[in-house]
């Protein structure tokens, strides 16, 4: 009886492992900020459409999941021969959203409080953060797209996959679901990279984002 109990145990947690890896979306790749590629082709400017924007959120800790949205402030690409060769794009730390709790319940307001506090994002010291494009390449087949992210007191390039498209005179730039590592940008709150002893306490360092940015001719 112990042995086919210890089997299934292992069983379960090897299947609950191995979900969760799978469905874990990839970590974008976190280097030094970059400078900016300057073009020297004529460039058209697109701007951000605020409202049809967006950029969705996703936190993770041993005991579940929160999620939510962020806005942009302000963004433009620029674009020569059709293509992007740069951008950049503010983003208001303010406009922090939870998705997964009712608007009504007081738990909503406590973490959307605590996430804009400086435990986490420390918004009213950082009412902003941007991403800046320093680069666009094909790689195995995708569309990769890098640029610095400034959060906080941090500024580090970051690069993930994307698709580029067009929707009537608008231009869509829609990521795939990736994942920053908050460690690397001093958003210290619960995190084992800085903390030990937190037991099951801990609030995992990965922030899944998926963000779609649209733009029409300025």
């Amino acid at each position: 009886m112990k042995t086919k109990f210890a089997t299934l145990l292992f069983i379960t947690v090897f299947a609950t492992l191995f979900i969760s890896c799978k469905d874990k979306a990839k970590e974008a790749k976190t280097t030094a900020a970059e400078t900016p590629e300057i073009t020297e082709e004529i460039t058209e400017s697109y701007k951000a459409n605020l409202e049809a924007s967006t950029i969705d959120w996703k936190g993770f800790k041993p005991t579940g999941e929160h999620f939510g949205t962020i806005d942009l402030e302000r963004g433009s690409f620029e674009v020569a021969d059709g293509k992007i060769v740069g951008g950049s794009f503010v983003i208001d730390m303010h406009s922090i959203t939870v998705k997964d709790l009712p608007a009504d319940d007081n738990k909503n307001a406590k973490l959307a409080g605590h996430l804009k506090s400086p435990d986490f994002f420390d918004v009213d010291t950082h009412p902003n953060a941007a991403f800046t494009i320093t680069g666009l390449e094909e790689v195995d087949g995708k569309t990769m797209l890098s640029g610095n992210l400034s959060l906080k007191d941090t500024k580090n390039n970051v690069t993930f996959p994307v698709s580029i498209s067009h929707e009537g005179e608008q231009l869509v730039l829609e990521s795939e679901t990736f994942t920053i590592d908050r460690s690397k940008w001093n958003v210290k709150y619960g995190s084992k990279s800085f903390f030990d002893n937190l037991g099951d306490k801990f609030i995992n360092d990965d922030i899944e984002l998926k963000i779609m940015v649209k733009a029409a001719k300025s």
